[in-house]
């Protein structure tokens, strides 16, 4: 994934830092996307299938691969971590919270295994017209990762219309903020997993955000979602 290591990470980490996401531009090409939508209907690729509606998360439907993950969302979730790393121990150090990653991401992943966090996360969602998904963050244990991706694998406007990705931040005696993004055609937005750091009058404090998708309008909306932590 050579395009992210050619990537100016200054401007997109100030634009995370005051949002709590940004767009890393297109990280697939048009047929590694359509390659991906295509694994949603291969039954045996994936863990566990959710019925958004039924669990009341909103409209539409996500499967959370099994092992072994495909050979590109690997390669992907590899090529993130070491451009990502380093932002989460910023956030960690001005929190106050001890920091638990180590540099390499494989490791990370086995001691998420040994703390009884070993069903993978990477995931497939699929939305079609009056699809939603509601505000929520992706916490599944103990051991978090701080930062995530969306990857589009649609095109907005022509494959679907609606849709837009958005992040709600819970700030200290103030209204909510909403932030809006419209995940184009193998672009990978990063945005945070819970909360991001903020100036108080004591230094920094935690701003809570959630995330989630607006309406589909018509068509198909389709995106990949990597996450950092596994499941317990």
């Amino acid at each position: 994934m050579r395009a992210l290591d050619r990537l100016d990470w200054t401007p997109l980490r100030a634009e995370l830092d005051e949002l709590g996401l940004v767009s890393a531009g297109r990280v697939l090409s048009g047929p590694q996307c359509r390659a991906l939508a295509a694994l949603y209907d291969e039954d045996g690729r994936f863990r566990s299938t959710i019925d958004m509606a039924r669990h009341r998360f909103g409209e539409g439907e996500y499967r959370y691969f099994g092992h072994p993950l495909p050979d590109l969302v690997t390669e992907l979730r590899a090529a993130f971590w070491p451009h990502l790393l380093p932002i989460a121990r910023d956030w960690a150090e001005r929190l106050g919270r001890p920091e638990a990653w180590p540099d390499d991401f494989g490791q990370w992943l086995e001691r998420c295994h040994r703390a009884g966090q070993a069903r993978p996360t990477p995931l497939l969602l699929r939305y079609r017209p009056g699809g939603w998904n509601a505000l929520h963050r992706d916490l599944y244990g103990d051991l978090v990762f701080p930062l995530q991706v969306v990857v589009g694998l649609d095109e907005p406007g022509t494959d679907y219309t609606g849709g837009e990705f958005l992040v709600v931040e819970n700030r200290m005696r103030a209204q909510s903020r909403a932030t809006t993004a419209v995940v184009g055609q193998g672009e990978a937005v990063i945005f945070t997993t819970r909360d991001r750091p903020v100036r108080s009058a004591r230094g920094w404090s935690a701003a809570s955000l959630r995330h989630g998708v607006s309406v589909v309008r018509s068509g198909q909306r389709r995106t990949l979602g990597l996450i950092f932590h596994d499941a317990a």
